[in-house]
């Protein structure tokens, strides 16, 4: 874990962008995100081929904003993408470890959570940056080591905020910050503020939409 303090700053729904010395990393820049998430950015993170995660527009956008930068992510996404930026695109799974744009990352998780049994899963990754952010994707995945910053999913069709808070209660991290929340109504924030709050056993918090926090 690199010692430099990162900058988060939340982009709209499950897109977050991570900063430090001058180089910047960009998780899920979906289709409910804004369309230049993550331009500029130096690499960039996929989780999975939900729309709402994965917009081939925006990744495209920054890929050919930075010719330097690269995407790792799983086969279903590097499939739509790899042909066109060969090279530049590398596909990963659970238990890989790797280093993009200075930032040491881990990937944890295999399956999407269930939506319904009649649904089939697709696949899904998280990813750990710096033994200290992780970021599950549409999943509740537990990682085997510490975290200290959780970015919390709070409302998706798979879930439910009492798989939330058991969520949050078994990761255990030092803080936890909202993610998938773009479907959240502003009467319905302070419901989940307070009992993710007060029954998560944590520090919670969300941000909104271009606002960042150093970690």
């Amino acid at each position: 874990m690199n010692a430099s303090s990162l900058t988060l700053t939340k982009k709209t729904h499950s897109c977050v962008r991570l900063e430090r010395n001058g180089q910047s990393l960009v998780i899920d820049p979906g289709g409910f995100t804004e369309e230049d998430a993550a331009v500029g950015a130096d690499a960039i993170l996929v989780t999975h081929e939900h729309p709402d995660h994965f917009d081939e527009s925006r990744l495209r956008a920054a890929l050919e904003s930075n010719p330097a930068a690269r995407v790792w992510t799983l086969r279903s996404v590097a499939e739509q993408v790899s042909a066109a930026f060969p090279g530049r695109v590398h596909t990963v799974g659970h238990g890989d470890t790797f280093t993009a744009a200075g930032f040491d990352v881990q990937v944890h998780g295999e399956l999407h959570a269930v939506i319904h049994p009649d649904i089939p899963r697709i696949t899904n990754i998280g990813f750990l940056v710096d033994g200290s952010v992780f970021h599950p994707g549409d999943a509740l995945t537990v990682p085997d080591q510490p975290v200290d910053t959780l970015m919390l999913p709070v409302m998706a069709p798979w879930n439910k905020i009492s798989e939330v808070i058991d969520y949050v209660r078994e990761v255990k991290p030092r803080r936890a910050i909202d993610i998938h929340d773009a479907l959240l109504t502003d009467l319905a924030r302070p419901i989940y503020d307070n009992q993710i709050g007060a029954l998560g056993g944590t520090d919670h918090g969300r941000l909104t939409p271009g606002d960042a926090t150093r970690l």
